[in-house]
């Protein structure tokens, strides 16, 4: 291999999303050849379906990432912010004004997350993880245990998880469009240079005159309300919320975040690799039913997965620094 052609290779490696897409491509495959049901448009909007409320969470979780930051408790707050709409307008409170407090509720959840790690000094995995806890209980307290049904408008939910175009759910059309704005910010704003300084170097970053404590802040209220906002999304599609609702969604966020190229570490990633990721995730657990694989290969396959991602996402970038 010649030089030029070398240099060619480094700079699509460069891309975050190479090693996701790299991925894709495989498990795309992988599963057009084990089950002639997979190559259907029908299939595909089904696994859009699946990813749509992953991939909004994925997105915050990401855009956390990046900031050098976690968030464990996105899976509870996804669960929690619907319970509080139906709460809400049980009370007689207008379904509009209730999803804003609700989501509101959930932009606290955040600013307490980064208030906590960021004035404490306490890793984002713990204070989190107390936080998911806290409210996967406040869950159960309230429902004791059983489902909520919603019986109020369904108009306004139906911008959540109503149909568009035949079977395509809302919630595909605003995953996309929220990982366009987010991409957008990440790539061609001056904050998504100060969410990669903060989490490539926080004291270079401080010494640039970047804020780093108000980025973090920012980001990880930013992924609590999209959290909330998927929430929403599931009960757009269910009309009910189930007190387990969402556990273990926090894992499989991280998991399509590394997937699509983000790094563990922060300072590295990409909303459009995120993307790739969640969906990738839905593509998995839609082939392996169309497989016939028993449900818990689903969660071994992710994490073999995920594993690999890490492996092929740091020999990529010690590739590219040469």
């Amino acid at each position: 291999m010649n030089e030029k052609e070398n240099i060619g290779i480094k700079r699509i490696m460069r891309y975050s999303e190479f090693g996701a897409f790299l991925a894709f491509l495989a498990i795309f495959i992988i599963f057009s050849i084990i089950s002639k049901n997979f190559l259907t448009i029908s299939n595909f909007v089904s696994i859009f379906t699946i990813s749509a409320e992953l991939g909004i969470v994925t997105v915050g979780v990401t855009f956390l990432m990046i900031a050098g930051e976690f968030d464990l408790s996105v899976s509870s707050i996804f669960a929690v912010v619907p319970m509080f709409v139906i709460i809400f307008t049980q009370a007689g409170i207008p379904v509009v004004l209730s999803f804003i407090f609700a989501i509101l509720i959930a932009g606290a959840v955040g600013y307490f997350n980064s208030l906590v790690t960021i004035r404490f000094e306490i890793p984002s995995f713990i204070t989190t993880l107390g936080m998911q806890m806290f409210w996967r209980g406040i869950l159960l307290a309230i429902t004791g245990g059983f489902p909520l049904y919603y019986k109020g408008s369904k108009t306004f939910i139906y911008l959540f998880g109503g149909r568009v175009l035949g079977d395509i759910r809302i919630s595909g059309i605003w995953f996309i469009l929220i990982m366009i704005i987010f991409s957008i910010i990440l790539k061609k704003t001056r904050y998504g240079n100060w969410v990669f300084a903060t989490g490539g170097n926080p004291k270079v970053a401080k010494a640039l005159g970047v804020d780093a404590a108000k980025v973090k802040m920012i980001n990880f209220i930013t992924a609590a309300m999209l959290a909330g906002f998927a929430g929403m999304a599931n009960l757009g599609r269910f009309k009910i919320v189930d007190p387990t609702l969402g556990m273990g969604m926090e894992l499989e966020a991280i998991a399509a975040a590394v997937i699509g190229g983000t790094f563990l570490n922060g300072g590295y990633g990409s909303i459009i690799g995120a993307f790739i990721g969640a969906f990738l995730v839905g593509m998995i657990q839609n082939g392996l039913i169309l497989a016939g694989a028993p449900p818990y290969w689903y969660r071994a396959f992710i994490g073999i997965i995920l594993v690999i991602a890490a492996i092929v996402n740091m020999k990529i970038k010690k590739a590219v620094a040469g």
